[in-house]
C-alpha cells in the first residue's frame, strides 16, 4: 500500500492519534554537560517532569479515558522508577529511549549498541518491561540503530520526519523491518515551550501551540493519517499545559472516527492492515 493513501485503521477510524510523552527527567542535562549533576537548578526541570508532569499528566489521561505511550531512558527508569511503575499502572505503554539520552554517533556502531543494550536492561530490571518500541534520543538515529532495534525484536521506531503515515524500513539484507511511525518537530511541545539558559528560546504561549497543533490535526485527519504527538513531562506537565493538553483531547474527540492508540498498536494494525506479507 502507498503510505500517502488513506490508512483503513482499527474500528472503521479515519485517523489514528498517538499521544507519546518522552519522560527524559534529568538526563537531557546530564548527557549534554556531565557537571549539571551538581547544578540543581539546571536539573530541576527535568526532575519537575518526575515529580510533578507524569502524574498529572497520566492522571489527565485516565480522566480522558485514553492511553499513551511513553519512551523512557534507562537512567531515568533506574532513578523515578516509581513513576515509571505508575505509567504501568495506568495501562499506558513504556518505550525505550536509549539510557542516558545520549545521541547516537554513526561512526561508533559498537558504542550505539552499548547504550542501546545498557537501556533496553535497564526497563527489563527495574519494571520488568521488555519494550516493542524505540525512540531516539533528540531523533538522530543512524542505520545501524535501525539494524538494532531488528536484532534486538523490538518492532517499531518513532524518530524519522519522512512520512506521515507509518511505514516498513528496508533492512540492509533486504528484509523487512521495523514501522517507522513518524514524528515532526510541531507536533513536539520541545520547540514551542522548553527553555534552556545555554540553549534561549522564546516560549510562546499556549495558544499559538494548539494552534498549531489544531491545524496539524485537522489536515492529518483530511488525508486519513497518524497525527503522532511527541510531549514530555518537564514541558507538558506544567499547570496550563496539562489543561492545553486536556482541550486538545476533548477537541480531537468532536471528530468522527478518531482512534487513540499506543505506539504497539498502531505498528501492529499497520502491518496487519496497510502492509501484509
Amino acid at each position: 500500500m502507498n503510505p500517502n493513501d488513506p490508512v483503513h485503521w482499527p474500528h472503521g477510524a479515519r485517523c489514528a492519534v498517538m499521544l507519546a510523552f518522552d519522560f527524559d527527567a534529568e538526563t537531557l542535562w546530564l548527557s549534554r554537560d556531565p557537571t549539571n549533576a551538581k547544578r540543581l537548578g539546571v536539573l530541576s526541570q527535568g526532575t519537575y517532569g518526575a515529580k510533578v508532569g507524569v502524574p498529572k499528566i497520566v492522571e489527565t489521561l485516565d480522566e480522558a479515558g485514553v492511553p499513551a505511550t511513553f519512551f523512557v531512558p534507562g537512567w531515568t527508569a533506574e532513578h523515578h522508577t516509581d513513576k515509571v511503575e505508575l505509567i504501568l499502572k495506568h495501562g499506558h505503554e513504556v518505550g525505550h529511549h536509549g539510557y542516558l539520552h545520549e545521541w547516537v554517533d554513526p561512526e561508533d556502531p559498537a558504542r550505539e549498541e552499548e547504550v542501546f543494550v545498557k537501556g533496553l536492561e535497564a526497563l527489563q530490571r527495574t519494571v520488568g518491561v521488555k519494550p516493542i518500541g524505540y525512540r531516539s534520543p533528540a531523533w538522530e538515529s543512524s542505520h545501524n540503530l535501525i539494524s538494532l532495534i531488528d536484532k534486538y525484536g523490538l518492532r517499531y521506531d518513532s524518530s524519522l520526519m519522512d512520512q506521515i503515515n507509518p511505514y516498513h524500513h528496508t533492512l540492509a539484507d533486504g528484509r523487512r523491518g521495523p514501522v517507522e511511525l513518524p514524528v515532526h518537530w510541531s507536533l513536539d511541545d520541545a520547540p514551542f515551550a522548553l527553555f534552556s539558559v545555554k540553549s534561549p528560546r522564546t516560549i510562546v504561549s499556549n495558544e499559538q501551540i494548539l494552534s498549531v497543533w489544531k491545524e496539524e490535526f485537522r489536515e492529518i485527519y483530511r488525508w486519513g493519517g497518524l497525527f503522532s504527538m511527541t510531549m514530555h513531562p518537564q514541558v507538558s506537565g506544567r499547570p496550563s499545559r496539562i489543561a492545553l493538553l486536556r482541550e486538545l483531547i476533548t477537541w480531537i474527540r468532536t471528530f468522527p472516527g478518531v482512534w487513540f492508540a499506543r505506539g504497539g498498536e498502531v505498528a501492529e494494525a499497520w502491518t496487519q492492515a496497510c502492509a501484509p506479507d
